[in-house]
């Protein structure tokens, strides 16, 4: 039983003499022809046995022929025939079991992974027994996203069929879509948790840090026991606060560059590292500290009519709701609480009328503005900048004549004004609004490790504001509170548990089978094909590994000075975030940038493109998984990811993203149109792009395993499936994957099976759906 066009067909030429019998053993895929009566056999053997003798005696054709001779002759020549025919076919069967051995019968994968896959694979629809529907089974609604928020595939788009078919939908969901793979941030963060909960021994004692922290997260019952007093605890020994109690009139500066060094709180504006890119064609690697407009905690929006920020009535109410919750929370008495509200309320207010998004910025000509600290002290002299940021990058020496880049200078400079202004104003008060305004900003970075009242007060708002994205399991906020720490040791776990040989030979093929696809686009173009060749001609793949991770050595002296408390899981945040500030030294003094390994997507560095384990992970990708399914799992993600990355406007460069964009359209709207489908429309050029993406992606993948099998043609499955049709059921599994693009996706995407499947010697059996003449009738995309 064979699905691939790799799987040979077998034939076996006939000799000469068998030619001129007529022998031929039937080919593979069709019943052997009916055998011949005896009448009919008897007269082809007299008129060959006639033949023979004319042949050999003419003169024979003269005399006449004794009676018992041709009985003889005929027995003898029967027995002749009987006995080839036997042995012919012997070598035939054998032969043919051999090659179907080969080929055909495929060996099972028994390990714990592909048992779990064949089990999930048993929970889900198959494509090739439910050729009329299986691709209408959308995302589960609860899966949430950045991206999608959990909105269902079609959803809000006019006509979509998705939306006709909603309450049949709903119904048949409940059961096989359960089964279906994560999207593949959920299933990195699933495979982290398994990892730190895992029980391996002996480990390092930067491991065991790094396990102690994320069970010290999952201990919500200390956490919830402790209540505010860790919190109360920190601001006494930050010099007091006079809403919750005793203030000792600490310096202005001398608390901004506290918070900043020991707690990565940043009040009144951001900093982080990174290179010039105007300095990027020059070839050099030196990253400067970058100064940006804060994440303010009030919410604003940008009037597009007055060109600033603004804080709106329905927005403040809540937010003024939730600082009030928090100053109860921290035992502030509420005859204060308004007046300190108020006056915090005004402080950001101020200093978010000078804030402006990205955009404005980009086009106002504001990122990286280069200027010396001392040249930045003469244009916001409220902060001591030499002094804050070498606090924040202690112990690095830092001077006046070091240059910075600002991302918003006019805001940095209307800021100096609104502290110094609010400062004068309560200089011989016994509270400061611009001390409250820190204490605020401190716990909002702590909330994370404060009981669940402080998060449910900040959820409510999000609410409010019309931007949560639901609750997440405590053990998800756990493993990404340890990842920001201890990603490093998590990289190095996750290296001991990635095949990397297996992913290397995956990247390459797959690369490979993409520069081909660049070659049979029809380019509008001949300049832009040129390009974009030599870019990727140029580009060297491969798995960011080994040689970027840092030894066991090396990772307990950098976490040496780390002490973990199972039972304090607040000392231990705060401890966390004294950390980032040496990590941030270390990446403004390093000679090689800091990459995300945990990343869920390849990246490019210079002529580099890093594929992060974090890729290479199950149910996605295991090392005994079928070349068949890894391929369809990875293999597509992979294809998908490289066409965003490198082709991301070739829309504007060929013909065939449209034509195959509306040719993949014309076979959904003719699968589902008779099923309750409503008007077509058309696609935009963005959901025409993303078609032909993942239709191309699909094919990428399958061309590069089926270049995979001629190199090494033996292969596991799952499920007794073949090849073909594993690969193909595993990609149904993954397009709930959710990335930036998913929005401008019409149809779910393994629906494209249907598609490819068109093509008819390339599946197992024809996905047609009974009474689609009109599916028939369409071209092949």
């Amino acid at each position: 039983m064979t699905e691939s066009p790799m799987e040979l067909e077998l034939s076996v030429k006939p000799s000469q003499s068998e030619s001129g019998r007529g022998l031929r053993p039937p080919p593979l895929f069709q019943l052997p022809l009916t055998a011949q009566g005896p009448s009919d056999n008897d007269q082809q053997t007299q008129l060959q046995v006639e033949l023979q003798l004319s042949e050999s005696n003419p003169e024979a054709q003269q005399q006449a022929k004794p009676r018992w001779i041709n009985p003889q002759r005929l027995l003898l020549l029967l027995l002749g025939f009987s006995l080839c025919s036997a042995i012919l076919g012997l070598f035939y069967h054998i032969h043919y079991n051999n090659q179907k051995s080969n080929f055909q019968t495929v060996t099972p994968c028994l390990s714990p992974a592909c048992r779990w896959a064949s089990a999930r694979l048993s929970m889900s629809v198959d494509p090739f027994t439910r050729p009329c529907d299986y691709f209408l089974f959308a995302c589960e609604s609860d899966m949430l996203s950045p991206d999608q928020g959990g909105r269902q595939r079609g959803e809000g788009i006019p006509g979509h069929p998705q939306n006709l078919k909603e309450n049949a939908g709903r119904t048949e969901r409940k059961g096989p879509r359960k089964e279906k793979i994560p999207d593949r941030r959920t299933a990195r963060l699933q495979y982290l948790r398994e990892i730190l909960e895992s029980n391996d021994s002996p480990v390092s004692t930067a491991v065991q840090k790094a396990k102690g922290f994320y069970h010290s997260c999952l201990d919500t019952k200390s956490i919830e026991s402790a209540g505010a007093d860790p919190f109360l605890a920190l601001i006494q020994k930050l010099g007091g606060w006079a809403v919750s109690g005793p203030w000792n009139l600490t310096d202005f500066n001398s608390t901004l560059s506290l918070l900043m060094r020991d707690y990565a709180t940043f009040p009144f504006f951001n900093l982080y590292v990174g290179r010039d890119p105007n300095e990027t064609p020059r070839g050099t690697t030196k990253r400067y500290i970058q100064i940006d407009q804060p994440d303010l905690l009030i919410p604003v929006r940008w009037n597009a009519k007055t060109l600033k920020s603004q804080a709106e009535t329905q927005t403040l109410r809540p937010f003024l709701e939730s600082c009030q919750r928090y100053l109860a929370l921290l035992g502030a008495p509420s005859s204060r609480s308004m007046i300190h509200m108020g006056t915090f309320v005004s402080l950001s207010s101020e200093l978010a009328v000078a804030a402006a998004p990205m955009h404005i910025r980009l086009s106002r000509g504001q990122l990286y503005q280069r200027m010396t600290i001392a040249e930045l002290q003469e244009q916001a002299p409220a902060i001591d900048w030499l002094g804050c940021l070498r606090a924040a990058f202690h112990p690095l020496p830092l001077f006046k004549e070091d240059h910075v880049l600002l991302h918003n200078l006019p805001y940095i400079m209307q800021m100096s004004r609104i502290v110094d202004k609010w400062l004068i104003k309560h200089k011989l008060s016994t509270s400061s609004p611009v001390h409250t305004y820190m204490v605020l900003n401190l716990l909002h970075t702590l909330i994370p490790a404060l009981d669940s009242r402080f998060s449910e007060t900040a959820n409510h708002l999000s609410l409010a504001l019309g931007e949560a994205e639901g609750v997440a399991d405590r053990w998800k906020r756990c493993v990404l509170e340890t990842e920001r720490g201890f990603d490093h040791v998590l990289t190095h776990l996750l290296s001991d548990r990635t095949a990397h040989r297996e992913a290397e030979e995956i990247i390459q093929n797959i690369f490979s089978s993409f520069k081909s696809t660049l070659h049979e686009l029809k380019w509008t173009h001949q300049k832009a094909l040129q390009f974009v060749t030599k870019k990727i001609e140029s580009l060297i793949p491969r798995l960011w590994s080994t040689k970027e991770i840092i030894s066991e050595a090396e990772l307990n002296l950098l976490f040496s000075k780390v002490t973990v408390d199972r039972n304090n899981f607040f000392s231990n945040y705060v401890q966390l975030l004294s950390f980032w500030r040496k990590r941030r030294s270390q990446l403004l003094t390093g000679q090689a940038e800091a990459a995300d390994t945990l990343s869920v997507t390849p990246f490019l560095r210079g002529d580099e493109l890093f594929f992060p384990m974090g890729m290479f992970i199950p149910p996605l990708f295991h090392l005994t998984y079928p070349r068949a399914m890894n391929y369809g799992l990875m293999g597509f993600l992979i294809a998908k990811d490289l066409l965003h990355l490198i082709l991301h406007d070739v829309y504007s460069q060929s013909e065939m993203v449209h034509a195959i964009g509306e040719c993949v359209w014309a076979h959904y709207l003719a699968v589902t149109k008779e099923a309750g489908g409503g008007g077509e429309f058309s696609l935009s050029a963005a959901q025409q792009q993303e078609v032909w993406v993942q239709y191309s992606a699909l094919q990428i993948a399958m061309q590069a395993y089926h270049q995979s099998l001629k190199k090494h043609p033996r292969d596991t499955s799952i499920s007794g499936l073949s090849h073909t049709r594993l690969f193909l059921t595993s990609f149904s599994q993954v397009h709930c994957d959710s990335d930036a693009y998913s929005n401008f996706m019409p149809l779910e995407p393994s629906f494209l099976i249907t598609v490819i499947c068109a093509k008819s010697d390339l599946c197992p059996t024809s996905l047609q759906c009974p009474n689609k003449t009109l599916q028939q009738s369409l071209q092949t995309c």
